[in-house]
């Protein structure tokens, strides 16, 4: 059953009880991330339907009162056994609240508590537009559109015929300039990530789950529009950010927080969408594009910046070695 007709299922499920008044996702890590362009899809369309974006654990010990026989679930993990997911998934089955898992191994444990199991793609080659971003994404725009009606909806479906092509041609478009920041960078002590809107959620995984995670190197993502807010101050020639300018509604953000370190600080790496040809999709559905370029041309960077440091990204330090 594909995300059409899941969502079909459980509108009509829904009916009786006045349809479907909150989606929630729920996950932990990159899976959060991926979930970023969703949350910011129903957030700035929908009328009438409410999102929560929650960290597994915390949607745990910390379950919105608003969750019940209105609420849809969506749950993410990549190997489908986060122990945090799973419990929010049970969580949501003994709530009898619709459960869509989305998984890349679809037998695993997370799956005993789903309604509705979506596998993405993965790895080398992969198509973007079966990824877990889009198929998050999926869930967000059919559930709109099957109850309140997306105007936009033919041209967001264009857009994600489109994404793959894009993004593979953009990674091949920053492949020296990758090259470049891997041999300025291996000695960097901290980068930081700055972004906004629906591709906010790249420039947090590329922070916490490669910078932090995989190669040790102290960071923070800074959304753009809180730069300015105190983030600012820690601008200077030495230190080093990379910076996504998106292309949509939130472009003006990143390019006022460009304008600043263009004058301040000397070591930018800067990532535009417009640059990348993001621009070929529609203006009106461009936002939600975002992050699956971005999210999709940083592993270029990684695997320049890994090897230059010779720091594998399999490396880890506590993760699956220690209890916690």
């Amino acid at each position: 059953m594909d995300i059409k007709q899941i969502i079909a299922e459980i509108v009509a499920e829904k009916q009786e009880v006045g349809g479907i008044k909150q989606v929630y996702y729920v996950a932990c890590g990159g899976s959060y991330g991926a979930f970023y362009p969703a949350k910011t899809f129903l957030e700035k369309e929908a009328k009438d339907i409410k999102v929560g974006l929650y960290n597994s654990n915390e949607f745990v010990h910390n379950t919105p009162k608003a969750f019940g026989e209105n609420s849809v679930l969506v749950v993410a993990s990549h190997k489908g056994n986060t122990p945090e997911t799973v419990k929010a998934a049970e969580i949501g089955k003994k709530a009898g609240v619709p459960v869509i898992a989305l998984t890349w191994i679809t037998d695993s444990p997370i799956t005993e508590h789903a309604d509705y199991v979506v596998k993405y793609t993965f790895g080398e080659g992969k198509d973007i537009a079966g990824e877990k971003t889009i198929k998050a994404l999926l869930t967000a725009v059919e559930a709109l559109n099957q109850t309140e009606g997306y105007e936009h909806y033919n041209s967001f479906l264009d857009g994600v015929a489109k994404i793959d092509h894009i993004v593979k041609s953009a990674c091949k478009h920053v492949a020296k300039r990758a090259l470049t920041f891997a041999k300025n960078h291996k000695d960097d002590n901290v980068i930081y990530t700055m972004a906004s809107g629906a591709g906010y959620g790249a420039a947090y995984m590329e922070s916490i789950c490669i910078f932090m995670e995989m190669q040790w190197i102290n960071s923070s993502s800074i959304h753009s529009g809180e730069f300015f807010h105190g983030p600012f101050e820690i601008t200077d020639a030495e230190i080093p950010f990379v910076i996504q300018i998106s292309e949509g509604s939130t472009r003006p953000l990143d390019e006022r927080a460009l304008k600043f370190l263009n004058r301040y600080a000397k070591r930018v790496e800067v990532l535009d969408a417009k640059d990348l040809g993001l621009s070929t999709i529609d203006a009106a559905v461009v936002d939600y594009f975002n992050h699956s370029l971005f999210n999709n041309v940083y592993p270029v960077y990684n695997q320049a910046l890994a090897a230059e440091r010779q720091h594998p990204l399999t490396t880890r330090r506590y993760m699956w070695k220690v209890e916690y």
